[in-house]
């Protein structure tokens, strides 16, 4: 609901002690045991049908699951759902390309998976994009971000709905609260859809084991963006653990993870798709901090330099920090010491960060590493014995999330399999491309 129209909810102007407010009225199951799942979702759809539009599949099974969480919100609060259930299931809903619902399916597909396993795929799939809906709402809340996906943040959509009864900043403080809520709600339901999938016991088991380890991960890579930030870190080694655990685990590596998982694959397969996945996986981060400064698809609708201005402790900074150290150049150590971190850096001191970033090699360099870990991907993929129309589609969709330019070429970056090896064992390689 929109700052124009949610001031206009019939629910905002229900007073207190109204029958809208009274446990007795809510339905007997809303609070029951069996809440959380009281009405299933048969997916009558093959898996061949899903094959031809995973996206689409994914979707309306979120939308269903949204629907009725929305429904239970508003039994307990018509506010409550108005100002926080329903933004959170329209930005679930109106996402991007559901890259992670479909490392999962295709996974599951490469790996044997078919009709068995379809429900609890597509069910998976919608929990991520949940996920995913918590970590960008909290993401915007740290950063100070204002705008996401061209629009108004969420903890700045509630906090224009409520401009008009608020001061500038109690109103800003009560977006913010809220948007941590409206996260911590998006987190709650796809716990909720994980623990009501059935599978197999041993792949139940194991999706739970994944999912308990990928929440973790979320968390561990976030706290130390915030705490490089805060304490203008600029190594390279932590540069990368953080990108490792905040992007290239839960957005490709933990989603192939679990969609073998699913299909019940052995270990030399599951072993080489999170290989792959944790090579494609940090190549998509890096991508990402390169697009943030300097532009990209993935950016579009938000302003560019944002890192730049959070001060946070990219790997593209870390290079370059790295490269002027190494050449003496105090101009360029300037430059980032004297932007890096402020919040309001005019245009033309972030045109002098990216001049600095060109000319020390970083962006070279960070593009470079993208080809590397992005062919280092596939081959860990190609090492596999997978379905191969599962091994196609997988081939395709590592390559367009990594955005390698062109097919990578074969490199001389570390042969075997990256899943279980301590990330500290990863970064000698990434490391070596700062020298």
């Amino acid at each position: 609901m929109g700052p124009s129209d949610a001031k206009d909810h019939p629910a905002a102007a229900s007073p207190p002690g109204s029958g809208e407010e009274d446990p007795s009225l809510m339905p007997a199951d809303a609070y029951g045991p069996h809440a959380v799942e009281c009405r299933p979702h048969a997916v009558d759809r093959g898996p061949h049908a899903v094959d031809r539009d995973v996206p689409g599949a994914v979707r309306r099974v979120l939308e269903g699951l949204l629907a009725e969480r929305t429904e239970r919100a508003a039994a307990l609060d018509p506010v409550f759902a108005g100002d926080l259930a329903e933004r959170v299931a329209r930005f679930a809903s109106e996402g991007g390309k559901l890259m992670r619902p479909r490392f999962v399916w295709w996974a599951l597909r490469a790996c044997g998976g078919g009709a068995a396993e379809t429900e609890a795929a597509l069910r998976i799939g919608a929990a991520l994009e949940l996920i995913q809906t918590c970590a960008l709402v909290h993401d915007d809340v740290m950063d100070g971000s204002r705008t996401r996906r061209g629009r108004l943040a969420l903890h700045a959509d509630i906090a224009a709905q409520y401009a008009d009864v608020m001061e500038p900043v109690p109103g800003t403080r009560f977006g913010e609260a809220a948007a941590i809520l409206a996260g911590d709600l998006a987190l709650a339901w796809a716990d909720d859809i994980v623990a009501a999938t059935r599978a197999t016991p041993a792949a139940e088991r194991a999706v739970r084991e994944l999912w308990s380890t990928m929440r973790t991960e979320m968390v561990a890579g976030q706290y130390l963006d915030i705490q490089g930030q805060a304490t203008s870190s600029r190594s390279l080694a932590r540069a990368i653990r953080a990108a490792c655990l905040k992007s290239a685990l839960y957005s490709v590596e933990r989603p192939l993870a679990l969609g073998a998982a699913l299909a019940g694959a052995d270990a030399a397969r599951t072993r080489a798709l999170c290989s792959a996945g944790r090579c494609v996986g940090i190549a998509f981060q890096l991508r990402d901090d390169l697009g943030d400064v300097f532009g990209g698809p993935r950016h579009v609708g938000k302003p560019t330099g944002g890192d730049i201005r959070a001060g946070k402790p990219t790997y593209l900074v870390a290079v370059a920090q790295a490269r002027a150290e190494a050449a003496d150049d105090r101009h360029a150590l300037a430059v980032l010491g004297q932007s890096l971190g402020r919040a309001d850096l005019p245009e033309h001191r972030l045109a002098e960060v990216r001049d600095v970033l060109v000319r020390t090699g970083a962006r070279d360099i960070v593009e470079a590493k993208i080809e590397r870990l992005a062919a280092q991907g596939l081959r860990h993929l190609e090492s596999a014995p997978l379905e191969a129309e599962g091994r196609l589609r997988l081939r395709e969709l590592l390559h367009t999330t990594a955005g390698a330019p062109s097919p990578p070429p074969p490199s001389s970056d570390a042969h075997g399999p990256l899943d279980g090896v301590p990330v500290s064992l990863l970064l000698g390689a990434v490391e070596g491309a700062a020298r």
